[in-house]
């Protein structure tokens, strides 16, 4: 079978590759068709191919400005070789942008879509626009039965749901916590709720914060308040510094706000044997809930997320019967799973 999954915007390469390299361990004929990543390092393929030349001429341009406006200029091209790729499948991952997409964008082939923040934050108010866009596929994909039910209940018909959890990103990071830090992973954005694990973990004694990611917000409020207890590794993580910051973890906090389905940080840290303190949006509590990976607790509920994260320091019981339900969530949520489910959707629209 051949599949082209499309990144247009390169928002979620880890992802990206390691679907790719399960669908072709799967035996599938896969193109990885995105545009470069301007961060850093992405993974070499392995047994599937990339084409990341989508936007190439904005991609080279420095200037925020000057880059956006000129792939603006090259987006109704990239949908062009989206729509016409040569495949039995085509599995777009992101939507460049939804506003022109839902006029633009036309698919020869059968084709999927995941919806990754189910209603992207930017565009979620845009109703007719993501109707017309769910319209185009064959299938949606979400990570969790809160997100099936969230689309369902937007107008997407049940027959065009399919839950696919999202994998763990497996690693094995040499430990070297100290028993008392709470690590905030990833990509710092206003939803993340860093706010709330601050305050939560100035309230604890003896905890420290490591907030280790790229920040896309102003972080001198917060670092004036978190003083000397918290640590922060800030900018974009190649894989050994996000090891570094996985083994100096004794558990990882994630105060979303209910912007999303479901969590790459969050899979990372599970991946790494960390469990998880997080608010019950999306796909989050799902997940922890189910593996005994850590606490759940209500969404923007700061003194629950500051008591869970004082029993998983404090009881070392608590503490080792986490760990064991994230090195559950390891066996289970990996990418071959993820694969076969994926190739048997494939199937039903082939």
């Amino acid at each position: 079978m051949r599949v082209v999954l499309a990144d247009p915007p390169a928002y979620t390469p880890p992802y990206d590759h390691a679907l790719a390299g399960a669908l072709a361990r799967r035996g599938a004929d896969v193109r990885l068709l995105t545009s470069r990543f301007r961060y850093g390092a992405v993974p070499q393929p392995a047994g599937y191919t990339i084409d990341d030349s989508l936007y190439r001429v904005s991609a080279g341009i420095g200037t925020e400005r000057a880059r956006l406006a000129v792939k603006a200029l090259e987006h109704p091209f990239a949908l062009a070789r989206i729509g016409l790729a040569a495949c039995d499948v085509a599995h777009l991952q992101w939507l460049g942008s939804p506003d022109v997409d839902a006029w633009l964008m036309r698919l020869r082939a059968p084709a999927v879509f995941t919806a990754h923040d189910l209603l992207p934050r930017r565009t979620a108010s845009h109703t007719r626009t993501w109707r017309r866009l769910f319209g185009r596929f064959e299938r949606i994909v979400v990570h969790s039965e809160r997100g099936r039910r969230t689309l369902a209940a937007f107008g997407v018909p049940d027959e065009k749901l399919r839950v696919i959890p999202h994998p763990v990103f497996r690693s094995a990071p040499v430990r070297t916590d100290d028993g008392e830090t709470v690590l905030s992973l990833g990509v710092i954005r206003e939803y993340k709720g860093l706010p709330d694990a601050v305050e939560a973990v100035l309230g604890v004694p003896g905890a420290r914060l490591l907030v280790a990611g790229d920040p896309r917000i102003d972080l001198e409020p917060l670092r004036v308040a978190a003083g000397s207890r918290a640590e922060w590794r800030l900018g974009y993580l190649g894989q050994s510094d996000l090891e570094l910051a996985l083994g100096a973890a004794t558990i990882a906090a994630f105060p979303y706000r209910a912007e999303l389905d479901q969590s790459g940080a969050l899979l990372q840290a599970l991946g790494a044997g960390v469990p998880a303190v997080v608010y019950d949006v999306g796909g989050l509590g799902e997940i922890v809930g189910a593996f005994g990976a850590g606490r759940v607790v209500p969404a923007g509920d700061v003194e629950g997320l500051r008591g869970a994260i004082r029993v998983l320091l404090s009881d070392a019981d608590e503490l080792a019967e986490a760990r064991a339900g994230a090195a559950r969530a390891r066996d289970a949520l990996t990418w071959d799973n993820a694969a076969a489910a994926h190739i048997a959707l494939y199937e039903e629209v082939a």
